[in-house]
């Protein structure tokens, strides 16, 4: 069997200073080897330090040199876009503030800075000025970005937005299917505005060795009197891996899936002690690791899959978002030094119930007892989060306490992770693929629709109704198969009908949360815990509202004041008539 093609490129470039004193471009690129090469890809960029700038020369070195340290050290589940998108904010806060301490000028620190990232099937394009990306394919050439460039007469113009010159960056962004020989082409403004699109494309098309093409395009800009620094760099895709290939995640599938374990039996120094859980896809057992003498738990694969690749890389994404996330409110997927005879993954050991068990035990639980339980749930959802991950099957059985009582999220079956799904195409989700369960899986996922942090939220919010009214908020009647119309004919059902000790501003909160449309939920987990801690206004019957002496005393006692003014001013007219 022949090996799985990877990503492969061929580079050229060529610089010079042309007319100027120095040379304040710079450029450069970074292929990292495996597993970098496959989650995070293949970088390259260039830069043009404005002339005008106190300090252009520093400028478009730190901005190539930081994006090609720093998008490496980002985590492997961020998406490009989330990745590029916080380093070049933070790259333009640190060049701003510092052109303004040390220059006192908003032009102290600036350049343009123009990125390709090819990960995958897919070119990802960060733009900010006049430095271009050009891409050539099947002999046509064109310009895939934008000049930030203001014109305000026949030969004078100005950047408009570029790296440093302001406190808030906006950045071009887009994201292209490659194809094979496809050849991109970076140029700085001392290239394309002294040679035009046909010269370029000859000189592509007549050069195959790419420093040579880069070269002559430099030359050529220089004999058509350029008079400014002339930088160019080129790209070409040799190869490029199948479409939905993910190696990584699939190195250990031609291991076997360790058969049903029994108590005292051995798994590379693994004990088994107990089977905890048996499900048609998983076995979860308590083992005992003989090496360091704790407690852990192994989750293996359930034989029925064997021969299913899908199954079995779904099943290595769980290990491999687990290992990702270090929170106390999340499970510990454990790494290990010894060699694995087979494919499972081992975790920490936790003594305490299921959430599930717990509201067994506290039906109708108090509401500052619950309260604490979701904001401990919420933070571990943060960790994912904040990794670009949704969890997707957040439920009772998937939160698990420790002998401390901390909750935890126990499970990664579900979740998704959006630097690996961009590897692969976009395409719609069938909802019979869900896996989720169906009380607690948000409703867009059960019409094809891709998830977002509201859906992990929705998840969250079922949970809160139930642990306060030991009901769901729209009772037993989900359809099994959800779809629009079904959907559409739910009712929530209020607390009261459940638990009269929940408060009518509680109820709303709730309420706002498990919303089916997505658009009527919170935006994001912070306002959910807000309400729930603090009465929202919008949510108090009338009744309930606080009087304005507590909501708003200033007001109170100004209008208290001008009444009494009033008040005093009539006596006076009254007594002098």
């Amino acid at each position: 069997m022949l090996a799985a093609t990877k990503l492969r490129i061929s580079l050229g470039h060529a610089s010079d200073k042309g007319i100027k004193a120095d040379n304040e471009d710079f450029y450069g690129a970074l292929v990292p080897e495996e597993p970098q090469l496959t989650y995070k890809g293949i970088a390259v960029a260039i830069a043009d330090g404005m002339s005008s700038s106190d300090a252009g020369k520093q400028a478009s070195h730190c901005c190539v040199v930081s994006f090609l340290e720093d998008y490496y050290s980002t985590p492997d589940s961020w998406s490009v876009i989330h990745a590029g998108k916080k380093i070049l904010s933070a790259t333009n806060s640190w060049l701003y503030s510092q052109g303004q301490a040390r220059y006192e000028s908003v032009k102290g620190l600036v350049s343009t800075l123009s990125i390709c990232i090819f990960k995958s099937t897919t070119a990802h394009i960060f733009h900010i000025g006049d430095s271009r990306v050009y891409r050539l394919r099947n002999g046509n050439l064109e310009q895939l970005t934008r000049d930030h460039r203001v014109w305000v007469g026949k030969e004078k113009n100005y950047l408009n937005r570029a790296m440093g010159i302001e406190p808030r960056l906006e950045v071009d962004y887009q994201a292209l299917p490659l194809e094979k020989d496809d050849l991109f082409l970076m140029t700085t403004d001392g290239v394309h505005d002294f040679i035009n699109e046909k010269a370029l494309k000859k000189l592509l098309l007549e050069n195959s060795d790419l420093t040579l093409a880069a070269e002559k395009i430099i030359q050529l800009s220089a004999d058509n009197k350029s008079t400014d620094n002339l930088t160019c760099q080129l790209v070409r895709i040799e190869d490029l891996p199948p479409a939905r290939e993910d190696e990584i995640l699939r190195r250990h599938t031609n291991l076997p899936f360790p058969p049903p374990l029994r108590p005292g039996m051995v798994l590379d120094g693994y004990r088994i002690e107990e089977e905890l859980h048996a499900s048609k896809r998983t076995q979860v057992y308590r083992a005992l690791d003989m090496k360091t003498g704790t407690r852990v738990v192994l989750k293996t694969p359930s034989i029925l899959y064997d021969d299913d690749t899908r199954y079995i890389e779904h099943f290595l994404h769980e290990e491999w978002a687990g290992k990702r996330i270090n929170n106390d409110h999340v499970l510990k997927t454990l790494g290990s030094d010894r060699e694995k005879s087979g494919i499972y993954y081992v975790t920490e050991y936790l003594e305490g119930p299921t959430l599930r068990q717990w509201m067994d035990a506290h039906p109708k639980a108090d509401i500052k007892e619950t309260r604490t339980i979701i904001e401990q749930i919420a933070k571990g959802l943060r960790a994912f989060h904040r990794m670009e991950m949704l969890h997707q099957d957040l439920k009772p059985e998937n939160i698990m306490f420790d002998k401390n009582g901390t909750a935890k999220i126990i499970d990664f079956g579900s979740v998704k992770i959006a630097g690996i799904e961009e590897m692969t195409p976009l395409e719609h989700i069938d909802p019979a693929d869900v896996l989720g369960t169906l009380n607690y899986t948000a409703p867009e996922y059960h019409l094809g629709l891709r998830g977002s942090v509201k859906s992990d939220l929705y998840s969250l919010g079922v949970i809160a109704y139930e642990m306060l009214n030991g009901a769901l908020p729209y009772g037993p009647d989900m359809p099994e198969h959800p779809d629009q119309p079904s959907l559409a004919k739910l009712d929530y059902v209020p607390s009261i009908y459940h638990n009269i000790m929940v408060p009518a501003w509680i109820d709303g909160t709730l309420k706002k949360a498990t919303a089916i449309n997505p658009q009527m939920r919170y935006d994001d987990l912070s306002e959910f815990l807000f309400d729930l801690s603090l009465p929202n206004p919008k949510f108090l019957k009338p009744e309930e509202r606080l009087p304005l002496m507590q909501r708003n005393p200033v007001s109170f006692w100004k209008g208290l004041a001008a009444l009494l003014l009033f008040a005093n001013l009539t006596l006076l007219y009254l007594l002098a008539g």
